[in-house]
C-alpha cells in the first residue's frame, strides 16, 4: 500500500485513471497532493503535489450541466486524465489549492477542427 502524501483528505470520491487501461479507484484530494487510488491494485497509485499542477483542463458539455472527465497537466510528467462521480465537487475542491486561473475548459470539437484547417492555410515558413 502505498503511503499517502496527505496529512489530512478533504475530500474523497469514486473516480476512473484514464492512463493506459481504464482503472477504477478513488480520488482524494488532501492539503499535499491529488492523489488516485486504484481499488483493486494497491501498488497502482498516482500522487500528485499541488505545486507539481500547472493546469486541470475540464471538458465541459451543455453550459456546466455535464462534466464527463477532467485532466490535470503537471509541469514536468504530462497530462493525467480522469472521470469522477462528482466531477463537479472534485473541480470545486481542487480550486482551494490551485488558483481558478488555472482550471480551464477544453476546446470544443468545432475549435480543434477550426485550429486545423487555420494551420493547414497559415504555415509559416522556416
Amino acid at each position: 500500500m502505498a503511503q499517502s502524501q496527505n496529512t489530512k483528505a478533504e475530500f474523497v470520491d469514486k473516480a476512473t485513471s484514464f492512463i493506459e487501461m481504464a482503472t477504477y479507484g478513488q480520488i482524494m484530494i488532501g492539503d499535499k497532493a491529488f492523489e488516485f487510488y486504484n481499488s483493486k491494485n494497491p501498488k497502482d497509485y498516482i500522487q500528485i503535489p499541488w505545486n507539481e499542477v500547472d493546469l486541470i483542463i475540464a471538458s465541459v458539455y451543455f453550459k456546466g450541466r455535464w462534466i464527463p472527465r477532467f485532466a490535470i497537466q503537471t509541469k514536468q510528467n504530462g497530462i493525467f486524465p480522469f472521470a469522477a462521480r462528482h466531477p463537479k465537487a472534485v473541480l470545486r475542491a481542487c480550486r482551494e489549492h490551485i488558483n481558478a486561473d488555472h482550471i480551464v475548459r477544453s476546446l470544443t470539437f468545432f475549435q480543434v477542427i477550426r485550429r486545423g484547417i487555420h494551420n493547414l492555410f497559415h504555415r509559416k515558413n522556416k
